[in-house]
């Protein structure tokens, strides 16, 4: 199996607002790790906005089978004047697993196509300037569950590791993991021989 190669992202969350003669353009944008998440930040700027005219998505995420899924609508503005411009913006500057939202707040004129085409594709542009482009290495997601005997030697082999993990302390300890994928075989197989195979891996 080929090790994916490092991607272009944003840093992190960030937002961009501006003002196209009376129209109010707010630019939302977030580093993403499947189209679940990039469907659930757009909703969460839906309901945030439910009062806007227009709330435009566009997103591009690597999925698991390493497919680029590329998504986009122009949400009630005319046909590729909204989501495409957007879209544009992402591929331009080649980034993966992330999405953006574009809020607009109607103020009474006209903008034309091309107005709109120039607007949507600045809220993404400006959203994404405000993040900052990184690259990112691709990550593998799992879950480690073992009984609180093991957890202290797991919970010592992660935070000595190559990634990143949340634990969660129930009746077992959960650690959720996330490490790059060229690390992540010998990660697990640490965690089986230090635990002489407990852990449950999924």
């Amino acid at each position: 199996m080929t090790t994916p190669e490092p991607y272009r992202t944003v840093a992190g969350r960030a937002s961009a607002a501006f003002e196209v003669q009376g129209s109010e353009f707010l630019g939302y944008v977030a580093p993403v790790e499947s189209e679940g998440k990039a469907e659930a930040f757009v909703a969460e700027i839906e309901a945030d906005h439910d009062d806007a005219t227009h709330v435009v998505p566009a997103y591009r995420v690597r999925t698991e089978d390493a497919y680029l899924r590329e998504y986009s609508s122009d949400d009630g503005e005319p046909a590729g004047s909204a989501g495409k411009p957007a879209l544009n913006v992402l591929q331009g500057q080649e980034l993966e697993n992330v999405a953006v939202a574009i809020v607009r707040y109607y103020g009474g004129t006209n903008l034309g196509v091309g107005g709109l085409v120039s607007a949507y594709g600045r809220a993404a542009a400006e959203a994404i300037d405000a993040a900052g482009v990184v690259e990112r290495e691709p990550h593998e997601q799992f879950t480690v569950t073992v009984a609180y005997d093991d957890s202290g030697s797991v919970r010592s082999i992660l935070e000595g590791g190559p990634g990143e993990f949340d634990a969660a302390y129930e009746e077992r300890v959960s650690f959720s993991v996330s490490v790059p994928v060229a690390a992540a075989a010998s990660l697990r197989d640490r965690i089986r021989s230090a635990t002489s195979g407990r852990a449950e891996i999924e």
